[in-house]
Parts: structure tokens; C-alpha cells; sequence
């Protein structure tokens, strides 16, 4: 029998006029339908109750953060939200779905990606990283076919729609071989973080 794999979008952003939840469907549209083993929840920061959210991180396996980068950075609930908890994200991987103007919200995720490293997570290679993305916004819907963006002058909406495509499943991918390959490590090595040279004699 398949082991379950459990997994957490985190929507980090919280501010009115957002488009983080329209972003984390467009994720979840990509990686379509998951196998029976794995499950997905979706945490929104905005609605998020502390008790509840303790007890979904801890018994996930891996977490996608959707993030928007805001001054060279990603938002402050977000760092609250990392800071508020600790044991629940020890060990475990994180994947970024970032998004911005022309950065695409990468600073967000490069500074993401040291205090992931002191919660002892593991960062992706793997992300996806979204330009511009509210020109793609139609009736509550991101459609990277469609839009008003400037990127006709580079390649072809089209392209741009499968490529984003393919980073998503790429970074989901990853994600998945974290998340089994942790999740094994926990169960047989605990989460102390350490092996003394006696246990390995």
C-alpha cells in the first residue's frame, strides 16, 4: 500500500485586492488531480486560526508557499506565521509559487530560503515564478494565455502558459521526493537533527 503524502499550500499574502488565492488555484489546476496517496489542504493566512493550523502543519508532509514579493521581500504575516510555530516545520520541505512584476517575487523567495534553512526545511530548486501575473486575471481566473502582459514581444502567450505549466509540475515533483525521502528520515532518525558517529559504527 502507498504511503500517504499530505501537503499544505500556504497563501501567504493577506492584503485586500489580493491575488494569492487566485494563484494558488492556478497551482493546484496545474498539477492537476493528485494520486489516492496524496492530499492536499490549502492554508490562507488571512483566515488562519492558530490551534488549527499547528495541527495541519504538523501532520503534513511537505508545504507550497505562495508568495508575492513586497519591497524586496515577502509579507510580514508570513514571517509571523513561520516564526509562531517550530517543531511542525522541522525537516520537511518547503516549494515556492512566487510572484511579482518584473522579479517575479525571486527576492521574496531568496530571503524565504535562509529562515527556511534555520527552521531546518529544506528549500526546492524547483519554484515557480509568475511576472505580472494580475494581467492574466480574468473573471477571478489566472490565465497565462490571456492577458494584456507585455510578454508577446519575447515568445507567445501560449508558450509562456505551458511553461509556467511545466515549472509547476517540476516544482510539485520535487516537492514529492523531499517529502517521502524526509518523511522516511524522520521515522527512522527522529528530528534532533544529529547522528552521533556511535549510531553509524
Amino acid at each position: 500500500m502507498d504511503i500517504p503524502e499530505r501537503y499544505v499550500v500556504i497563501i501567504a499574502s493577506t492584503r485586500d485586492g489580493r491575488i494569492g488565492p487566485t494563484v494558488a488555484r492556478w497551482f493546484l489546476e496545474q498539477i492537476g488531480t493528485p494520486p489516492p496517496e496524496v492530499s492536499i489542504d490549502v492554508l490562507d493566512l488571512r483566515h488562519a486560526n492558530d490551534r488549527a493550523a499547528a495541527t495541519l502543519l504538523d501532520r503534513a508532509d511537505g508545504f507550497v508557499i505562495v508568495t508575492p514579493e513586497y519591497n524586496h521581500s515577502y509579507p510580514a504575516p508570513l514571517k509571523d506565521f513561520l516564526d509562531a510555530h517550530r517543531d511542525e516545520w522541522r525537516f520537511k520541505p518547503a516549494t515556492f509559487v512566487s510572484y511579482g512584476a518584473m522579479s517575479g517575487g525571486i527576492r521574496a523567495v531568496e530571503h524565504l530560503r535562509t529562515v527556511l534553512a534555520e527552521l531546518y526545511m529544506t528549500g526546492t530548486r524547483n519554484t515557480v515564478v509568475l511576472q505580472h501575473p494580475w494581467d492574466h486575471v480574468i473573471d477571478g481566473t489566472l490565465d497565462l494565455s490571456r492577458g494584456a502582459g507585455d510578454d508577446t514581444r519575447t515568445f507567445d502567450r501560449a508558450g509562456r502558459a505551458a511553461a509556467a505549466r511545466e515549472s509547476a509540475l517540476a516544482a510539485f515533483g520535487e516537492l514529492r521526493w523531499w517529502a517521502v525521502a524526509l518523511a522516511a528520515a524522520r521515522r527512522d532518525l527522529g528530528t534532533s537533527g544529529t547522528i552521533e558517529l556511535a549510531e553509524i559504527a
